[in-house]
């Protein structure tokens, strides 16, 4: 029996097994391994402006501290649920793990539409979630950083609440935070520019470079819109990209910054053109040389998973391709080259790593020096990762899982099990 239920964690559970076979670990090591540590579920009421008062479900999962303190995003989302905010927790300390990270993973968030909340109402909930969350975390203990639904300013608000219970500034709380409260230049676009740095490496492999090559991103949120941008300053052609309300495709290529500042206008894609509008569900479908999912778990499925046209598929997103889709585009035999999700959006963890260092040592770094330290990190995952792949003759998926589930494994071993 186990509290952790639902679609996303039986994926990630799912995945789990297979890498725990291919390592040929025993049944007794198994449940300690996948199962979190700690999981917190809180009550977060606050007063409405119209006077009513309203209460919202928050959650944080803690995977395991073995080798340092949890790491991870804290989103807010309606339909967030428990099993979900595991899975991506479990994903997170095979992600730091997989990047060298003296980090375990965690993932918190509470069940909210953001935009059906007024400013003032956002504040008091996001200052209500961290209030809760107190006795629970700390700079050794559990960081946060934003996700979907939250901003730079849903962080300052939780590193404000919490230094306040402290009695001093405790900007090494959370991560994510604007520069001018101890965030870190290159933070914000860190997983976007990381998504495109691995994307580099992918075409290197294939002996191509950026000039000209097709792009489709499914999600134009902070990592689709940055990697996007990127990619069109490059040289690539972004002939599709979609959000929640509206896809659009052209293989010609799409007008990236008109787009983007028709999203930072209206805050939504949808409205942008009638004439190149596509029904979302299509949009991953349509021929491309790389595949930019971004956006939300398991839209690359096993009922889809034959109709994807790309040569590179780059996980922007966490989770976004399932274990029956993998099986699919195995079966295929047309050698699309995936970069899992545990490395194609590591940038965003890594950064917020450097951040945290940066607090702790109140010494900072500039743009050039924090891309500079992602992109290498970023280099020796991915050659670990390819390198691995090719000697055991397995995916990039189980590559990449096998290397991040191994060194969980090893801290646990060496560390024991107390008392």
């Amino acid at each position: 029996m186990s509290i952790y239920t639902g679609p996303v964690f039986e994926m990630c559970r799912n995945q789990f097994l297979q890498i725990a076979d291919h390592l040929q670990i025993g049944p007794d090591e198994r449940d300690r391994l996948l199962y979190p540590k700690r999981a917190i579920a809180v009550s977060c009421p606050i007063h409405r402006l119209d006077g009513s008062v309203t209460l919202y479900q928050g959650y944080r999962v803690q995977h395991h501290l073995s080798i340092g303190p949890t790491k991870g995003g804290t989103r807010f989302a309606a339909n967030l649920d428990l099993g979900e905010v595991a899975a991506l927790a479990v994903w997170m300390s095979w992600k730091c793990a997989l990047a060298g990270l003296p980090y375990g993973g965690a993932k918190g968030g509470v069940a909210v539409d953001p935009a059906s909340l007024h400013p003032q109402e956002l504040e008091a909930l996001a200052r209500r979630y961290m209030q809760e969350m107190i006795p629970f975390v700390g700079p050794h203990t559990d960081v946060m950083a934003p996700d979907i639904g939250t901003n730079e300013q849903v962080m300052a608000w939780f590193m404000d609440t919490y230094s306040m219970y402290q009695g001093r500034t405790v900007t090494e709380i959370v991560t994510g935070k604007p520069v001018g409260s101890g965030g870190t230049e290159g933070r914000r676009e860190a997983t976007g520019l990381g998504v495109v740095h691995l994307i580099g490496r992918a075409l290197e492999k294939l002996g191509q470079d950026f000039s000209g090559r097709s792009v489709i991103v499914q999600g134009m949120g902070n990592v689709g819109g940055v990697a996007a941008l990127e990619l069109h300053r490059r040289g690539a052609r972004i002939i599709g990209a979609g959000d929640h309300t509206a896809s659009y495709y052209d293989p010609k290529g799409l007008d990236v910054e008109a787009l983007l500042a028709h999203q930072g206008k209206h805050r939504v894609l949808a409205g942008f053109s009638e004439e190149l509008a596509i029904p979302s569900e299509q949009l991953l479908e349509q021929p491309c040389d790389v595949l930019v999912p971004a956006a939300v778990e398991r839209v690359i499925n096993g009922e889809n998973a034959g109709r994807i046209r790309c040569r590179i598929l780059a996980e922007a997103a966490n989770g976004p391709t399932t274990p029956e889709a993998d099986k699919v585009l195995a079966e295929r035999g047309d050698e699309i080259f995936v970069i899992p999700d545990i490395l194609c959006n590591s940038g965003g963890v890594i950064v917020s790593y450097f951040e945290w260092v940066q607090d702790l040592q109140q010494l900072f770094w500039h743009r050039g020096e924090v891309l500079s330290r992602l992109h290498a990190l970023l280099d020796r995952a991915f050659e670990e990762v390819t390198s691995r792949a090719a000697r055991e003759g397995i995916s990039n998926r189980m590559a990449a899982m096998a290397i991040g589930v191994q060194k969980v494994r090893d801290a646990k071993r060496i560390r024991g099990l107390f008392p």
